[in-house]
């Protein structure tokens, strides 16, 4: 094989069809529904599919089929499926929902306005998951272009990953013929340690979500009653440290732990003797732990409890000498990858149900919570292969790494085909800030991590 060819081929495809139609693809605010609940009547959905099914159309295999499942009341779903010519099944998966816009981006930079700066481009969801399709057309054609043989390959492209895929399930079943028994998944949604070599992600975290409540009052009142009428801010303040210790951060509800495999740690060790310590870009703030291997742990295998939202609070301007009739907080809880998450779903609700402080009025609601997922051990061909690919396309040896986000798919398909291998991989590398503000995709790496991807694809074994 030409490996030189193969690298040229998909590095042309990149500049020419790619980053073209990722930029077009930036330009759609097509948010996910949990941020767009009226996402049907507004179409951006709609929009993001009909680019990606045109550029699909131009560019698919011959023989391949498209199919495009639109299903009332639920996103759309793409399945493209390349038959094969030798044994096996290949599912390769990606999503085109996009997370909403996010304060704080930099000047001359905005969600849904596509530019590209010292080889990155930036804007939400062309990295956090808008390639992921097109990467994986890329990797099968410079393959087919050599006449190297493939096993049949199935692409899956959803459109409501974050918000917890809630519509898959319903497109598993629905399309379970098509899909088939995958021997080996590869997903395109995960990040990299560096853009210096090929990442494959071990583990995720889980993802219990949901909006906490507390009302005290019918009406605001008067400041003045303060202290004898405790505050809806000082009760939910008061639940939330049944979970989590305030001054460490460290969960103490037991429910949401679990004991970290010994090889795991042995990972993180590896992991931090490559890339050194965990750092905090862009912040005031010091590392919760001078230990560098606990850094990394409590991202991966720890669980977390984050606020990313608020309600029933004024702004400054607007903030008069009152006492709210409610506070709401929407809350974001990491769970670790072994853990369940019905059971840690449950947990956190007894605990903040029970004897409310001062009798106040607690309202919950969960979204559907999302399993972890600890890796299976990797085949010793598909870990030669890896490193093979790294050392060919980055001229570095491979390394592995636990992540601190969640894919429900990776769990959802972990259960239902435990013989399969995974990779999951991605461009989210430093700084990308997926979710955040100045979301870039890294070009020259997503260049050569789709040129691993075909490596890969080519040394596939069952």
């Amino acid at each position: 094989m030409d490996y030189k060819k193969l690298i040229k081929k998909i590095d042309q495809n990149w500049d020419t069809e790619i980053v073209p139609t990722l930029t077009e693809y930036i330009k759609i605010p097509n948010k996910s529904p949990s941020f767009d609940p009226d996402w049907e009547r507004n179409g951006y959905m709609f929009d993001a599919l009909d680019l990606a099914v045109d550029w699909a159309n131009r560019h698919k295999p011959n023989g391949s089929k498209l199919k495009i499942h639109k299903t009332p009341g639920k996103t759309p779903l793409i399945l493209l499926e390349i038959p094969g010519n030798r044994d096996g099944n290949i599912l390769m998966y990606g999503h085109l929902d996009k997370q909403p816009e996010m304060e704080g981006w930099d000047p001359g930079l905005s969600p849904w306005k596509p530019v590209i700066k010292n080889e990155k481009l930036y804007g939400r969801g062309a990295a956090d998951d808008g390639y992921a399709m097109f990467a994986s057309i890329a990797s099968i054609n410079a393959l087919l272009d050599q006449k190297i043989d493939l096993p049949r390959i199935v692409i899956l492209i959803e459109f409501c990953e974050e918000s917890g895929s809630p519509d898959l399930p319903f497109y598993m079943e629905k399309c379970k013929n098509d899909i088939g028994a995958p021997d080996l998944v590869i997903c395109l949604d995960s990040g990299a340690g560096d853009y210096k070599r090929f990442w494959s992600s071990t583990s995720l975290r889980g993802l219990v979500g949901l909006s906490l409540r507390v009302d005290g009052l019918k009406e605001g009142i008067h400041s003045g009653a303060s202290g004898f009428i405790p505050s809806t801010f000082r009760v939910i303040r008061q639940l939330l440290s049944r979970i989590e210790d305030e001054k460490t951060g460290k969960i103490i509800l037991d429910k949401l732990t679990t004991k970290i495999p010994s090889h795991r740690i042995e990972e993180a060790k590896k992991l931090v003797s490559i890339l050194g310590e965990s750092k905090i870009e862009n912040s005031f703030f010091s590392p919760s732990t001078s230990d560098p291997v606990e850094a990394c742990l409590r991202m991966t295998w720890r669980p977390a409890l984050s606020v990313v939202g608020a309600d029933g609070l004024p702004t400054l301007e607007n903030a008069g000498n009152v006492l709210r009739p409610f506070t709401s907080l929407k809350l974001s809880v990491r769970i670790p990858p072994l853990v369940d998450q019905f059971k840690a779903q449950e947990a956190i609700k007894k605990v903040l149900l029970k004897d409310p402080p001062y009798g106040a009025k607690i309202t919950l609601n969960f979204e559907e919570p999302a399993a972890g997922w600890n890796a299976p051990e990797v085949k010793e061909w598909l870990a030669a292969s890896i490193e093979n690919a790294s050392k060919i396309c980055f001229g570095e040896s491979a390394c592995s790494i636990g992540e601190g986000g969640t894919i429900p798919f990776m769990a959802m398909l972990g259960e239902q085909f435990p013989k399969a291998q995974f990779i999951i991989t991605g461009v989210l590398g430093p700084n990308s800030n997926a979710h955040g503000p100045n979301e870039f995709l890294h070009i020259p790496y997503a260049k050569r991590l789709t040129s691993a991807i075909a490596l890969i694809l080519k040394d596939f074994q069952i």
